[in-house]
């Protein structure tokens, strides 16, 4: 089965986990830690940028993939993924840009929370009504 609207969202935010993973290993090498964050402040951020992408992209992908093997409308699926790369890039941008500010990560997590929870639902709506 073809995916190519999960294809091209799964491209975009695979290439920015990668770019979140490079800058954990520079500031690594940077401040001379190969374990954890050594008390590195900007290192413990990139850190968390990356892991925070790892824990929450990869779902949200798999739901994207699921909607569009079912059907679900080309331009709703956009929406979704446009949705959730945009939610990632501020939320990532907000440790890249060492920000005090918890606006742009406030909006990511927004934006992730809420194309998951309506991904989510109509994927159990789909699941509950094609099961009887």
């Amino acid at each position: 089965m073809d995916l190519p609207i999960s294809a091209l969202y799964t491209g975009i935010l695979g290439l920015w986990v990668l770019l979140l993973g490079l800058r954990v290993s520079m500031r690594r090498h940077a401040a001379g830690v190969s374990l954890g964050d050594g008390g590195d402040a900007a290192l413990h951020a990139a850190i968390r940028a990356h892991g925070n992408a790892v824990e929450t992209i990869p779902l949200a992908l798999l739901m994207l993939g699921l909607a569009e093997s079912i059907g679900t409308p080309a331009w709703l699926l956009h929406l979704f993924g446009l949705c959730l790369v945009a939610g990632r890039l501020a939320h990532g941008m907000h440790f890249v840009l060492g920000r005090k500010d918890v606006t742009l990560r406030a909006v990511g997590m927004s934006l992730t929370i809420l194309v998951t929870g309506i991904m989510g639902i109509g994927l159990v709506g789909h699941g509950l009504i094609g099961s009887f």
